[in-house]
């Protein structure tokens, strides 16, 4: 299975639209995802994140179906205990860093950053859902693997478009990456692709390989996009 996560055009934040160059870069996205054999399209259920996919349906002929837990994820202190920076995850990693502090630790959760921090509810709810929704295409994780439970003769390829934050936590979780880490690793651009493949299998599978990282080449035609 290859699983295609894009994220959302250029936002308009205040209102959860695209903005005109997010509409652009949402048909450049859509133009390049024809290339990928999608069967199936899902989305975030955030305006920017369904009107970007919206794009996408158009041009290959798919419905847009809904994975409510890959809404953005959020960030706050739940107590209000105060967090450096509010609570804010990429602040929070730099900081990590800056400090020499290991990223991928496992228990990321428990460390006085993220221990009250709203944002590891989210990132439980975006694991547990990526998981049961694995679970429907026949991958039962099984401790840190997933579990094939039946032989695909060719990769079943679909797309999810969802955010930043979200598309990390899900994608850190397949590969086994904290969630620091692979919001330190994964820097996504706006309507940038990154493909996570599975094995066909049956049985417990390989290790879950990222094909291509943020990939950003379709967005040229964007001025100033595309260009790392």
């Amino acid at each position: 299975m290859r699983i295609v996560f894009v994220r959302h055009g250029e936002p308009d934040y205040a209102h959860d639209c695209l903005t005109e160059r997010g509409r652009l870069q949402a048909k450049l996205a859509a133009d390049r995802l024809r290339e990928e054999g999608i069967e199936e399209i899902w989305s975030s259920p955030l305006g920017r994140a369904k009107e970007t996919a919206e794009a996408a349906s158009a041009a290959l002929d798919l419905p847009v179906k809904t994975l409510d837990f890959m809404e953005e994820v959020t960030w706050g202190s739940r107590d209000g205990t105060e967090l450096f920076a509010g609570g804010h995850p990429w602040a929070i990693v730099d900081e990590m860093a800056r400090q020499g502090i290991a990223l991928n630790r496992p228990d990321w959760r428990e460390t006085p950053w993220f221990r009250v921090n709203r944002v590891v509810d989210c990132v439980d709810r975006v694991e547990a859902g990526i998981d049961d929704w694995l679970a429907g295409f026949g991958y039962v994780r099984e401790g840190t693997h997933y579990r094939h439970t039946v032989e695909e003769q060719r990769h079943k390829t679909v797309a999810i478009f969802s955010h930043g934050g979200s598309s990390c936590a899900a994608m850190g979780h397949i590969l086994g990456l904290p969630f620091p880490y692979a919001i330190a690793l994964l820097h996504l651009d706006f309507a940038g692709i990154t493909v996570v493949r599975l094995d066909s299998r049956a049985g417990v599978g390989a290790l879950p390989q990222l094909k291509y990282v943020n990939d950003a080449g379709h967005l040229r035609r964007v001025s100033g996009d595309g260009s790392r």
